[in-house]
């Protein structure tokens, strides 16, 4: 196909709504496709026996048929005949399919709704703290008490707790004080011929997995993010546009063969690339965005390799997303998977983000100083024996909201903060690693440094399932299909590791109490150690930085109210002290009194 065919197709865009539009007494099928010479609908039963087949009637570039009757719950796929081929398809605008993803499914919104639904209470999106995990992994771990293991009910169970008699899932995670979660792709994916999968592989963009759910993964993933929401947790779905699982074989590939795709171009590093430049691919996403957020509630989303996207997509994206949700999460990933066609003028990558203030991104600036480059398990940062001159300029101005003039944002808003996501190794194991397999009192003291420095910062702190607890993947830097001996949340390290998760609890609770306090910074060097002054309107804040061996005493008078030092973090003071002192490989944050 060429651009020129794809321009000519534009000229017959569609505006309307597609797929398939449910009442109780009509359904409306509706299906674009401009060059095509006929499209026929085909209606099957339960048992996938077609019961109805009927030409649509075309309009411009729609095809079009409304049937008459109750039609919910009945299975329906398209023939579409171009340039001389048949092929048979389901609908790109699916809701819910059978599990081969050969059939579309109609389905009543209205009906499949949890109690209390309409009147989910709604949660703020201000000062947002993000915690990330997937379905599965959340509730397979063999010693916590889950029923409905690897589901979305899991989330809705109350009163799980770990073999040491401990609290687990939702209301762990909201007593940690986190504020969202953000859940791995839950949408229809393909499993490459794996058992486990982590979702990046698409197939259908607003169909609930129904790998997640017992029955009917509509109405349970809607429990799940009710159950969130009534815990006091907003929910963030991680969202796969920039490609798809097979551009031939998905449904918009087989409806309109290369439209909706850039050609050769592979920046998703996936085998193909979404065009979201091109009118109907960019309606695609909006109306599926619209979708989701209305009739799910999702309180943000994420976007992957968000680098693949327009521009004006991402304005567009912003634009109709905050008339549902003012304060609706945007961010994503500001880069790209490989080399893309689109040009970098138009992309939203992290250089680009003044064009699109009201999205935020990963800021893998403070990630690699912090705890060493992704891309070399051996290499270190400021918290693990790493260059403290080089690391430090990143974490500073991440600290301070005071960006370098070549830094791609002037905007702390615009940044997610974090140290360990999905991708690569966890934290622990990237410590263990570069540290040379330390003993594990210097592999915490460095594991509570990173933390320290990400809640210190301004912008969106964001942690990964588990990065809390020490989690460990036994070195796998790739676990998307390792399966849950791998992957599984092992729960009961909440009370293994009970000291690092306080200290996570407690950093949280400081940077709630006093991050917004601090008005100006300034910081002194001395001899491999950092002094960092938080000016607030009535005194400072002294915020050491200690990545040496050595004990550091800094020449400073007074007495001190102490917050956060190398065992224990704290909302409220610890202790007091008239010399500050802070210990080999840690943070010491302290509130000056006189």
């Amino acid at each position: 196909m060429t651009e020129d065919i794809f321009k000519r197709a534009d000229d017959e865009k569609f505006c309307g709504q597609l797929g398939a539009i449910f009442s109780r007494r009509i359904t409306v099928f509706r299906i674009w496709q401009p060059f095509a010479e006929s499209v026929i609908l085909r209606l099957y039963d339960a048992e996938n026996k077609m019961f109805f087949k009927k030409k649509m009637r075309r309009e411009k570039g729609i095809f079009e048929y409304q049937k008459m009757g109750n039609m919910e719950g009945v299975r329906y796929d398209f023939t579409i005949t171009w340039n001389g081929k048949t092929v048979r398809s389901p609908d790109p605008y699916s809701r819910a399919v059978t599990p081969d993803g050969r059939l579309s499914i109609v389905v009543n919104m209205k009906k499949n709704k949890p109690e209390g639904w309409d009147n989910s209470p709604v949660i703020s999106g201000e000062n947002p703290i993000i915690y990330e995990l997937s379905v599965r992994d959340f509730s397979m771990d063999e010693n916590a008490n889950f029923a409905s293991r690897g589901k979305f009910l899991a989330f809705c169970e109350r009163n799980r707790k770990n073999s040491h008699n401990e609290k687990i899932g939702l209301r762990y995670i909201k007593s940690l004080g986190v504020t969202h979660i953000q859940l791995m792709p839950v949408f229809e994916f393909d499993f490459d011929g794996e058992q486990y999968n982590w979702g990046y592989n698409p197939r259908f963009s607003n169909v609930p997995s129904a790998y997640y759910s017992l029955n009917n993964a509509i109405l349970e993933l809607r429990q799940l993010v009710h159950a969130a929401h009534v815990t006091g947790l907003g929910v963030v779905a991680d969202v796969v546009y920039n490609h798809t699982f097979s551009a031939e074989k998905c449904a918009l590939g087989r409806v309109f063969p290369g439209y909706y795709f850039r050609g050769n171009s592979n920046g998703s590093g996936c085998g193909n690339e979404f065009a979201t430049e091109r009118f109907m691919a960019r309606k695609f996403i909006l109306d599926s965005l619209e979708y989701l957020a209305r009739e799910f509630k999702f309180d943000g989303f994420r976007f992957d390799l968000m680098g693949l996207f327009d521009i004006k997509t991402a304005r567009e994206i912003v634009r109709r997303l905050r008339r549902i949700n003012p304060e609706i999460l945007l961010y994503g990933e500001g880069w790209t998977g490989g080399t893309s066609a689109l040009e970098e003028r138009l992309r939203v990558v992290q250089f680009n983000s003044r064009k699109v203030p009201e999205i935020a991104f990963f800021n893998d600036s403070f990630r690699d100083a912090v705890k060493g480059s992704v891309f070399d398990a051996h290499g270190c940062g400021f918290v693990n024996g790493g260059s403290a001159e080089m690391c430090f300029p990143a974490i500073y101005q991440s600290i301070t909201g005071e960006f370098l003039q070549d830094f791609w944002t002037n905007n702390s808003n615009q940044t997610i903060n974090y140290v360990e996501c999905h991708d690569n190794l966890t934290l622990f194991d990237k410590l263990n690693i570069s540290l040379k397999n330390a003993d594990l009192e210097r592999i915490k003291r460095a594991d509570k440094m990173a933390a320290a420095l990400l809640f210190l910062s301004r912008g969106t702190p964001f942690i990964a399932a588990g990065q809390e607890f020490l989690r460990s993947k036994e070195g796998d830097e790739n676990s998307y299909r390792s399966g849950d001996e791998v992957n599984a949340l092992r729960w009961d390290l909440i009370s293994e590791n009970r000291d690092i998760v306080d200290y996570y609890r407690g950093l949280i609770a400081f940077r709630k109490r006093f991050l917004d306090k601090f008005r100006e910074f300034e910081y002194q060097y001395e001899d491999g150690k950092y002094i960092i002054f938080a000016y607030t309107q009535n005194g400072y804040f002294v915020i050491l930085l200690n990545p040496t061996g050595e004990e550091f005493f800094p020449n400073i008078d007074g007495e001190f109210e102490i917050f956060i030092d190398e065992n224990r973090a704290s909302g409220k003071a610890l202790f007091t002290r008239k010399r500050l002192c802070c210990a080999e490989y840690s943070v010491l944050v302290a509130r000056r009194l006189n």
